[in-house]
């Protein structure tokens, strides 16, 4: 049995006027809420939202950048929600960065059909290490003489044109390319995170680094100064094959988190972009000056003095003072000074700040293992044999001793022993070390010996069998025997002022 409930007329009136004022109610609630009393703006300047406000994208985030450059390396899944992207590298391995152009239609007409100068730099991520930048790069190149930091894989490459290193500047290359046509470029990072950690007693954290790329145009001038782009990432360098492990147990770790937990991680991409940043500070480095030729095999580099700073230049040497050191003698009482202008003349400029305290004493000291491991094979070698003082042997050597001297010499002999004197006499001889093999160069050689000029020496023989004389020709000093004794005998020949010269 259903039972319906009939109000009367006056009940009804009485709920309607209810209802009427509960909307009224609901109505002001929604006006005081909406009328800017909780305004929006305010909330999110509460101290509370202030981390979280200053971690969200600007709004100059979305707009479309003239450039784009993607390095095709897995970014690391164990990176939260709002912080930058990681990526891990192997020590030496040739990674892609595609360099691509994204300017929209009629952006930048300036460039069309023209090359553009892109700097590449690793540098550090960690404000503290910035600051001691110049330290740390100089005790990496005492560790690690003959390397470099960073490197171009040459064959690898497309697209680039005019690639360079600069020898003092380890963790820098550059390149001009066409933003019309592809181009990637393949770059190989050979320090690795862990060599500047502080303590390193195994298992600590290795550092991390920046690649940053910095684009410029052509000026009035013809010289790549004016700043067009510059995007940088975070990379952590390892060991061969460590990235790839890194990259695993950070996989793994995440695949263990519940739901609730990867939702404050932001997933792993397949290749890394990098995002706008400032550009390098000391862009006074970005000059039209020649640079030397980029040599794709790292340790093919003399070893500069850079300090990873782009506007640090070699010093030029000091003038020459003292005078053993004009005679290109190092000797132990040498200052350290003297061996700083020792080391310029000699050729070894990049090696001055590495040698800045040593003496003469310090530096003779070394041994040769020493100076390989400092300067690397090739100038190792070099300064071992200059501070060693050695020489180059000659091709041949010859002994020759002057007629008139001789025959006096055998006068005296003679005349001693008809005195009754039985000492013995010795004949002097001067010797002649010759490179070239050849009449001229025999020809002054022989005027230095007698203190003229070699335009004084008509010709040269040399006296065969039954007295004849010979020319003296290139091939007959090639087959001179080595330590060959000659007398020279002079006849003085038709124009005045010169003479023939015979070797007996």
């Amino acid at each position: 049995m259903a039972w319906a409930l009939k109000l009367p007329l006056a009940d009804e009136v009485i709920e309607s006027g209810l209802v009427q004022d509960f909307d009224a109610s609901l109505s002001g609630i929604g006006q005081e809420l909406g009328a800017g009393a909780y305004s929006m703006s305010d909330v999110l300047a509460l101290p509370i939202f202030k981390q979280e406000e200053s971690s969200l994208p600007p709004d100059n985030e979305n707009k479309i950048l003239p450039f784009q450059y993607v390095l095709c390396a897995a970014t690391s899944p164990a990176v939260k929600l709002h912080d930058e992207t990681l990526t891990y590298l192997n020590q030496g391995q040739s990674y892609e960065i595609r360099m691509l152009d994204n300017r929209k239609l009629g952006e930048l007409p300036e460039i069309n059909g023209k090359l553009v100068k892109s700097i590449f730099r690793v540098v550090f991520h960690d404000r503290r290490l910035q600051y001691t930048e110049h330290q740390q790069l100089e005790g990496w190149r005492w560790n690690r003489p003959g390397d470099r930091i960073l490197d171009i894989d040459i064959p690898m490459s497309v697209g680039i044109i005019d690639p360079r290193a600069n020898p003092t500047q380890l963790n820098t290359v550059e390149f001009l390319w066409d933003p019309a046509k592809r181009t990637s470029v393949f770059i190989q990072v050979h320090c690795i995170s862990t060599e500047f950690t502080m303590r390193k007693h195994g298992g600590e954290k290795g550092v991390p680094f920046r690649v940053q790329i910095d684009t410029f145009k052509e000026n009035e001038n013809g010289e790549y100064t004016e700043h067009l782009h510059s995007a940088s990432c975070q990379i952590k360098v390892f060991k061969p094959k460590g990235a790839d492990r890194k990259q695993k147990t950070d996989r793994e770790k995440m695949e263990k988190r519940t739901p609730h937990e990867k939702e404050k991680y932001q997933p792993s991409y397949e290749t890394t972009i990098l995002t706008e940043c400032s550009p390098w500070p000391e862009i006074t480095y970005v000059n039209n000056s020649p640079s030397p030729g980029f040599n794709s095999s790292h340790s093919s580099f003399s070893l500069g003095e850079g300090n990873g700073s782009p506007n640090h230049q070699p010093e030029p040497p000091p003038p020459v003072t003292d005078v053993s050191l004009k005679l290109n003698n190092l000797l132990p009482t040498t200052t350290p000074q003297e061996a700083q202008q020792w080391l310029h003349r000699n050729r070894f400029s990049t090696f001055t700040r590495l040698f800045t305290n040593f003496s003469g004493a310090d530096l003779l000291k070394l041994t040769r293992d020493d100076v390989i491991q400092i300067c690397g094979p090739a100038d190792g070698i070099r300064l071992f044999n200059a501070l060693k003082g050695r020489m180059v042997r000659p091709r041949l050597t010859i002994y020759v001793c002057q007629e008139s001297l001789h025959l006096r010499e055998q006068q005296q002999q003679q005349q001693k022993r008809e005195d009754g004197d039985s000492n013995g006499t010795f004949f002097v001889y001067h010797a002649i070390y010759l490179e070239e093999l050849t009449a001229v160069e025999l020809t002054e050689k022989i005027a230095q010996l007698f203190s003229i000029s070699p335009r004084q020496i008509s010709q040269i023989y040399k006296q065969g069998p039954t007295g004849i004389h010979v020319l003296i020709s290139d091939e007959m000093i090639q087959n001179f025997q080595e330590e060959a004794c000659f007398i020279l005998d002079t006849m003085k020949a038709e124009t005045n002022d010169s003479y023939h010269i015979i070797l007996k």
